[in-house]
């Protein structure tokens, strides 16, 4: 399945996306207790019952593999997304969700080098799907793929019980979400980069301090330099040439979009020690750009925190 290949691209608004998903998780246990007959089409997979849940379930339908830890910041932008679309689709996939840090065995069965990593299971046969966490309308392109590839191989059906899609279910209550904040992730699911800018400033304008807008603000600038850029190109030419700055920082916003931080803070802080003057600081803020987007509790960028003093000291 080597056409379902691609680049992530990392929304870090991950403090709302830790919100949106704790009420998906509400929803969704709500409907189960008004519904006790309905089968979930979202699942936390042990390596106890991957058999069951993944193994045994992708004879049915398609299973996709969400495979996150706690202290993952693209994760908690990539999962709500999953789930939404889990719903959405009405049971024609499951999502098995699994802690890798919890269930080491399925991490090393899949080889995983990096989180956030999709996979999908049909037929018991596994595929991957992407790494890195992509924007909704990326994901639903994987998952229709990924569905004729299933119906290809003779995995077309539902989850039993699943509710019809557009059926009524239980839903919890959740705080109103702030319209500014909304307005910003449709622009940049859409792509007008200006209009998230001005979404993401206007919160700014009345909270300097604002974490999700701070990172969703670094997020949108990453978006407008390397917008329509070939990815492996812009690494090529890094490479090639490593003098080379602005090279240098193109690579440095592709990598992480990749979900690949550490070589992205690794090329800046190299580039840093290396230069004086504006271009120093040039490099520095651009660095600094980038730990809001990957977002301060991520350990790359505690690590790469300490590499930056060390280059500029």
């Amino acid at each position: 399945m080597s056409h379902l290949s691609g680049y992530g691209a990392v929304d870090l608004a991950a403090l709302a996306a830790a919100r949106e998903a704790q009420a998906q998780a509400q929803a969704r246990a709500a409907e189960r207790t008004a519904n006790p007959h309905v089968l979930p089409v979202v699942v936390d997979v042990t390596d106890a019952s991957f058999q069951t849940d993944v193994m045994d379930a992708s004879m049915q339908v398609p299973v996709v593999l969400d495979l996150w830890a706690t202290w993952c910041g693209p994760c908690k932008t990539l999962s709500p997304i999953l789930e939404k679309l889990a719903d959405e689709y009405a049971g024609r996939w499951v999502l098995a969700k699994v802690d890798v840090d919890a269930n080491p065995a399925i991490a090393q069965a899949f080889a995983v080098q990096s989180i956030p990593s999709v996979f999908a299971v049909v037929g018991g046969r596994p595929l991957p799907l992407f790494q890195g966490a992509l924007p909704e309308p990326q994901v639903r392109a994987y998952l229709e793929e990924l569905l004729k590839l299933a119906e290809a191989n003779g995995v077309n059906g539902t989850v039993a019980g699943a509710p019809a899609e557009g059926a009524p279910s239980a839903v919890a209550d959740e705080p109103p979400a702030d319209p500014r904040m909304e307005a910003a992730y449709d622009a940049i699911e859409a792509g007008d980069w200006a209009a998230a800018r001005a979404a993401y400033q206007s919160i700014l304008d009345a909270a300097p301090a604002d974490p999700v807008a701070r990172a969703g603000l670094a997020l949108v600038g990453v978006f407008e330099r390397v917008d329509g850029a070939d990815h492996a190109a812009v690494l090529a030419a890094a490479d090639a040439a490593p003098d080379d700055l602005a090279a240098q920082e193109r690579a440095a916003d592709v990598l992480v979009l990749d979900g690949r931080p550490v070589e992205a803070f690794a090329r800046l802080t190299g580039a840093i020690r290396f230069t004086s003057g504006d271009d120093r600081d040039r490099l520095r803020t651009h660095l600094l750009e980038l730990f809001e987007v990957v977002g301060p509790e991520d350990p790359a960028v505690a690590r790469a925190r300490i590499d930056l003093a060390n280059a500029l000291f």
